[in-house]
């Protein structure tokens, strides 16, 4: 039987947990777009489920490689959204690790971090461009705008902030491996 959750997650490792939990109760992930989740019904803990950003476009060469892979070494795509890759592999089989080491996992969460930080400067110069409008309008006399540039601008800053802390837990776990790597080195 399948089943249909609508959920939304901005930290890829929570959503990773939750995915592991529902596994536990026997709610396997058979696709995901955009805030929706669909699972059908089976055995409980028999998958573990990862996540991952990819460098490139799941269509990029370098991409079709590695995903080709991942699935000759037994582990199963269960769905794409954007460069993110929803992957599974049996639970019997072993522990399932993406990153073998710190500096794989320091660069995977630059991605991550790159993501929410490159979204967040556009949105903030997109604001700019419409303060600018704004601030135009108002020295030429072009009142048929009003306020509307002003307010775009103040909700592009404001999506601009919320994409910074969205991505700030990110940025601490880049900064909290940076310094054991440090430690060990």
């Amino acid at each position: 039987m399948k089943q249909i959750i609508r959920k939304a997650y901005y930290d890829y490792e929570k959503e990773e947990a939750w995915l592991n939990g529902m596994a536990a109760k026997g709610l396997l992930l058979t696709d995901y777009s955009w805030c929706r989740y669909a699972f059908e019904e089976g055995t409980p803990g028999a998958y573990i489920y990862r996540i991952e950003l990819l460098e490139h476009a799941p269509t990029h060469a370098e991409s079709r490689n590695y995903l080709e892979f991942l699935e000759e070494s037994g582990i199963d795509i269960v769905a794409y959204y954007m460069r993110w890759v929803y992957l599974r592999k049996k639970a019997a089989d072993g522990p399932f690790d993406l990153f073998s080491d710190a500096a794989s996992r320091m660069r995977h969460y630059r991605r991550v971090n790159f993501l929410f930080s490159g979204a967040a400067i556009v949105e903030f110069l997109i604001a700019l461009m419409e303060l600018s409008i704004w601030l135009t309008a108002l020295r030429t006399g072009n009142a048929h705008l009003g306020f509307a540039p002003l307010g775009a601008a103040c909700l592009l800053a404001a999506l601009g902030v919320l994409l910074l802390s969205i991505g700030r837990p990110m940025r601490k776990k880049l900064r909290k491996l940076k310094q054991e790597r440090s430690i060990f080195e």
